[in-house]
């Protein structure tokens, strides 16, 4: 477990740079696509490679943000699966099983703005959470690194 320090012991610079972890993989998952976490992934790992050796404050933010981009990147590749099968479901059947997987994909669609919803304002509370000095622990994360 990786205990991040609290807000007198963060300098101005390492807050920026820990929000600027959160902010970059939110403004690249943004421009690739929230299912594409990956290019946040890269953010908040670039930001973690550049100053893990500077600041354990920055690392600890870039490392959450890192794992967290990571797991929606997880979540987006099962969303993807799950509707793969429920297509190839109903074609197998004929449409028959419309009956089941056309409630299963109406869940599924509710689960993805979920997670996207919970992405967006998690990021959004982790970049503010960093620039005023405090640790963020992200829910419903795997912690990888």
């Amino acid at each position: 477990m990786h205990a991040m320090p609290h807000r007198e012991d963060a300098t101005l610079g390492e807050r920026q740079w820990a929000a600027g972890a959160h902010a970059a993989a939110l403004a690249l998952a943004l421009l690739t696509s929230w299912t594409a976490g990956f290019a946040g992934m890269l953010a908040a790992g670039a930001v973690y490679l550049a100053k893990r050796g500077d600041s354990a404050f920055v690392a600890g933010h870039a490392r959450e943000a890192f794992n967290f981009n990571l797991t929606m990147f997880l979540y987006a590749c099962a969303l993807c699966v799950v509707a793969a099968l429920l297509v190839g479901a109903t074609v197998f059947t004929l449409g028959l099983g419309l009956v089941l997987t056309l409630p299963a994909g109406l869940l599924l669609v509710v689960a993805a703005v979920a997670i996207a919803v919970m992405w967006l304002v998690c990021s959004i509370v982790a970049t503010v959470r960093a620039l005023d000095g405090e640790s963020y622990r992200y829910p419903l994360t795997l912690r990888l690194l």
